[in-house]
């Protein structure tokens, strides 16, 4: 096994995640098969209970592991599906040595943190490494570990002390270590600097732990002496010195890698055999992402949109849908509480530009959530664009909110509401699921993967999805639609067209004689890829172009199944997306 360690330091932020996923996609591209790992140093067990403003959006696993938002970015990039152990966190490593020293596993020993975390760490890395990810069977060739946070940080000491030891335990032909660093540029003259680089490469030495390769972030192209200088006293070699300089999309990062031969660096530094790179449909994306020009603008309704982070799977659903609708996406960005009557008396500027950019959009995004904050608002939306034939997508909060100002507005229950806002309403639209736990958040909710049986095949989402009888798609909730209401729902006209295998639990709802009114209770956007596009997301931007007739017809679907096997390769489904999509590449 090859490992691959991408760390950062100066600050965080840097984008480690993108040059650890790029690192993949240029392995992947050699024909060797790829896995990654991230590595966050903070205490808790998982993301699962952080806010999104604390640190992203929580990425879920088909495992139901909620995970680090880095590992959305892996999954994307490589075309893997990882486990919740390539999530190792301070917190799961240190239940682990706990449990072990209460089941007497170290023989008396005083349990410290070397070598037992440190060796913890070091055997979980090793054991996860060779879980194959990619749906064929044996280890990968290579693992990729990005290790969270800013070296120097005190939280990631036992981690940095793990992987000096590591880099023995494996032999130097089968470490390699990626430092990303940033170079500012300080000063009227705009001058270079490379100074918290070289403090950033001393303190990585001073733990013992030597970069092969430096990735330097920067604004605009590096000077060959400041290119010069980083080899001189950073002690690395200059052929080994990427610039990473700011892009107009993420797709252009490998290209820039594979530019300055970094693949060549790391196979050889790893003894690994060069191989033809197979880039062109990772090319054409990039390219074509920046080529598109006829605009459709999505309005994505939520209250964490102070934070593009915090709906990162989201907008790259989106992302991947526009480039196959050949649509340049324009991303209207609504806080939720804007839309709220109440709003408008405490800022009435506020609330009238919410309004006017929900009035301008092509299509209507809410996404999930939790809390009552908001969740007035998103009703708004759900509401206007039910009335005036917006294309309208929910995920998860995002359905509930359809279903209650349904029943609220067409069904005539004026209190209808969620029992997670209003546990006292007498016509509970939305209820808690009866397996939920009401005393521990973590790990308590529906989770991961699982299946949503289309109950009709008149409906527009059995179209979308290929005339599959079931689909598994990633969930996240503890609240659900209340199966005693669907009834009455149905009666007025929103069908609930999925249901789980029980029947009982409802999972995909649309509105008759609607343009494109759709809501999930599971969340497509984990799944999609590029040249993959997640068949919801993809509904939406067909709808909100004017493209969605032609591609739901029978002839269009009977055609991408027929193509089955072709649609793997993503530039072949770029190309034929023009096919049913209307005939444009």
């Amino acid at each position: 096994m090859k490992y691959v360690v991408v760390s950062g330091g100066v600050v965080s932020g840097l984008g480690k995640g993108v040059t650890a996923s790029s690192v993949g996609v240029m392995l992947s591209a050699a024909d060797y098969r790829v896995t990654h790992i991230k590595i966050d140093p903070y205490i808790n067990v998982d993301a699962g209970t952080m806010s999104p403003f604390e640190h992203g959006e929580t990425y879920v696993l088909d495992d139901g592991g909620e995970s680090d938002l880095d590992l959305g970015n892996y999954e994307r990039f490589c075309d893997i599906n990882l486990t919740r152990d390539h999530n190792i966190t301070t917190g799961k490593v240190y239940q682990s040595v706990i449990e072990r020293e209460r089941e007497g596993k170290y023989l008396g020993k005083t349990v410290q943190v070397i070598p037992h975390v440190t060796d913890e760490i070091q055997d979980w890395i090793e054991r996860v490494a060779h879980i194959p990810v990619d749906g064929k069977e044996g280890p990968p060739d290579v693992c990729i570990v990005e290790l969270g946070g800013t070296v120097g940080d005190i939280e990631s000491m036992p981690f940095i002390e793990a992987l000096r030891q590591f880099q023995f335990r494996v032999g130097p032909e089968n470490f390699c270590l990626v430092h990303v660093s940033l170079v500012p540029v300080v000063g009227s003259v705009g001058e270079q600097k490379t100074k918290p680089t070289q403090h950033s490469i001393q303190a990585l030495r001073s733990a013992g732990l030597a970069p092969t390769m430096l990735a330097c972030r920067s604004s605009s192209a590096l000077d060959k002496a400041v290119m010069e200088k980083l080899a001189l006293f950073c002690h690395v070699s200059p052929n080994n010195i990427l610039n990473l300089i700011d892009v107009s999309n993420i797709w252009h990062v490998p290209l820039i890698m594979v530019e300055q031969k970094a693949h060549l660096a790391i196979l050889g530094h790893l003894q690994m055999k060069p191989r033809p790179l197979k880039l062109e449909a990772w090319k054409h994306r990039a390219e074509k992402w920046d080529s598109v020009h006829v605009p459709c603008s999505i309005a994505v309704v939520g209250k964490y949109t102070g934070l593009g982070d915090s709906y990162l799977s989201v907008t790259k659903a989106l992302m991947h849908s526009s480039i196959a609708c050949d649509r340049k996406l324009k991303i209207l960005w609504i806080e939720a509480e804007d839309l709220e009557e109440e709003s408008k008396q405490a800022n009435e500027d506020k609330y009238d530009e919410a309004w006017a950019k929900l009035k301008r959009a092509d299509g209507v995004l809410v996404p999930g959530g939790f809390g009552g904050r908001g969740v007035e608002g998103k009703m708004c939306a759900a509401k206007y664009a039910r009335e005036n034939e917006i294309p309208y997508l929910g995920i998860c909060l995002g359905m509930q909110v359809a279903v209650i100002e349904f029943a609220r507005n067409v069904c005539g229950h004026a209190d209808a509401h969620s029992t997670e806002m209003d546990p006292t309403t007498e016509h509970p639209a939305v209820i808690f699921m009866p397996e939920g736990s009401k005393t521990h958040m973590g790990g308590t909710m529906r989770l991961g993967a699982r299946e949503t049986i289309f109950q009709t095949k008149e409906c527009v989402s059995w179209r979308l999805y290929g005339k599959k009888d079931a689909v598994a798609e990633r969930h996240r909730h503890r609240y659900e639609v209340n199966p005693e209401m669907v009834d009455e729902l149905e009666q007025k006209g929103l069908h609930f067209v999925g249901k789980d295998e029980t029947g009982t639990r409802m999972e995909i709802c649309e509105l008759a004689n609607h343009p494109f009114f759709v809501a999930c209770q599971y969340h497509p956007e984990f799944k999609s890829r590029p040249g993959r596009p997640s068949p919801m997301f993809m509904g939406l931007l067909l709808a909100a172009s004017g493209q969605l007739e032609s591609y739901v017809s029978d002839e269009a679907v009977e055609l991408r199944i027929s193509m089955g096997n072709m649609m793997r390769s993503p530039i072949k489904s770029i190309k034929a997306a023009g096919l049913y999509v209307g005939g444009t590449d």
